[in-house]
């Protein structure tokens, strides 16, 4: 997927969700936990606590609620629920094409994408499986385009379409290149209003979902977690952390080393004005670099309507950096004590000044998108939007390139979930609610979604 990046007004306000939802009788739900007194204190009891309400936490959240009668509350800093990479997510439904076959993101996203297909109509939500092209425009892109034809014929997608210069114009004819792939898997959808939607799933089963509740330590009692929020402590039998940009910070408060740290990699967006949204049919984007997590900057369709190009991918120096000017003194202090850091950068510094030069010129980014069609124009360009995408790096400075997911007694640790991770969202919620089952001792899930 793009970076995770788009205009802020997708994040739609959400009311706060963390009563308990009673019954048509006033009844309380039997899966919600009463308080617990302790020495005058109350503590919020729950099975499960999920850290973030972003779209990957709310849908373990739903698994775990949803026909089981677990107790969950999900925490989240923010007030509101898909406050960042989910709700400036570019609305993409992936195919599975970029991914190693057999790996968790190939597995996940072709479970994930049907799933999240048939759960959008099930729910109403605006969405449209509209397809997209990958052009090579050189011919030394054909070997690249090659290995993705073979990773998406492996990853099952019978929709997808190899096609040459001429079968590229007939499906985009603004576009130019040698060569290039349809895949009609490939759709857009509003990931704010999935990620609602999981919500209300969460309470409508008698969860809670606790706004302004900022997770900040947690402590070991004989048969249960004690976790510390700004709202007040809450007594568990698992964590789940689904943290995002702050996972790894997550996993160290609970006393768990997460073996990787988080980068934050700002995608900045420009979008067609309306007399240019003709130019693109579908969803256009390059053959990617294979050494890097990113897909280049690329036309996307929004399911709100416009056009949206981009993004670039750019260090941020806060982990909350939309903007140039956001910068966080810890988070770069992060950066400078890591040699996973260093050693990423000096594999990778003339790929960054790039990506910089990109993002302080609008006529370079406007030079990479006329690659793929070469009559947008530079009016055509005005600024969109950014995200902030939570890149995993291990201590050898390699990005990391697939889910990586963490199992310890009494918690589980989501600790780089990228894309296609919202595409995938309800397959890997079940992955994770399944591990968290397994801790507290329950078989995993085998009812339906």
């Amino acid at each position: 997927m793009a970076l995770a990046a788009a205009r802020s007004k997708r994040n739609h306000p959400v009311a706060p969700t963390h009563a308990t939802y009673p019954d048509a009788k006033g009844r309380p739900h039997p899966a919600a936990r009463p308080p617990h007194i302790a020495g005058g204190l109350r503590v919020d009891e729950a099975d499960v606590v999920v850290v973030g309400a972003g779209i990957v936490g709310l849908a373990t959240a739903r698994d775990l609620a949803v026909g089981r009668g677990l107790g969950v509350t999900v925490v989240e800093t923010e007030s509101e629920v898909a406050r960042h990479q989910t709700g400036h997510n570019s609305g993409v439904i992936h195919s599975g094409l970029y991914y190693k076959p057999g790996s968790a993101k190939a597995r996940n996203c072709a479970d994930g994408r049907e799933l999240l297909y048939r759960y959008c109509a099930d729910r109403g939500i605006p969405h449209e499986r509209c397809g997209k092209v990958v052009v090579a425009t050189s011919t030394d892109e054909l070997p690249a385009l090659d290995e993705l034809e073979r990773r998406g014929r492996a990853n099952g997608l019978v929709g997808m379409e190899r096609l040459d210069a001429a079968g590229l114009r007939e499906h985009e004819p603004n576009v130019r290149g040698v060569a290039g792939l349809f895949v009609r898997e490939t759709g857009i959808v509003d990931y704010t209003a999935v990620a609602r939607a999981y919500a209300e799933d969460v309470t409508a089963a008698g969860g809670r979902v606790r706004l302004g509740a900022k997770f900040v330590g947690c402590r070991w009692e004989p048969e249960r977690l004690v976790l510390e929020t700004t709202a007040g402590p809450i007594r568990c039998r698992m964590l789940v952390n689904c943290g995002g940009l702050y996972s790894d910070r997550v996993a160290r408060l609970c006393g768990v080393d997460p073996g990787v740290q988080i980068v934050p990699f700002r995608g900045e967006y420009y979008e067609l004005k309306p007399a240019a949204e003709h130019l693109c049919k579908h969803l256009i984007y390059p053959v990617p670099d294979p050494r890097l997590p990113f897909l280049g900057v690329h036309f996307t369709r929004m399911i709100g309507g416009g056009v949206e190009c981009g993004p670039n991918a750019v260090l941020a120096f806060s982990r909350v950096g939309y903007r140039r000017t956001d910068v966080r003194a810890g988070d770069l202090m992060e950066f400078a004590r890591s040699p996973g850091f260093w050693r990423m950068a000096s594999r990778f510094w003339r790929v960054g000044i790039g990506e910089m030069y990109r993002s302080a010129s609008k006529r370079a980014f406007w030079r990479a998108l006329r690659r793929l069609i070469p009559d947008v124009r530079y009016g055509d360009l005005v600024p969109g939007g950014a995200g902030v995408r939570a890149q995993a790096l291990d201590r050898n400075g390699k990005l990391v390139d697939d889910f990586a997911i963490r199992q310890v007694p009494r918690m589980v640790h989501v600790l780089n979930a990228p894309s296609p991770a919202a595409t995938a969202s309800l397959s890997i919620g079940r992955t994770v609610a399944d591990l968290a089952r397994e801790g507290l001792g329950l078989k995993p899930k085998k009812d339906e979604w």
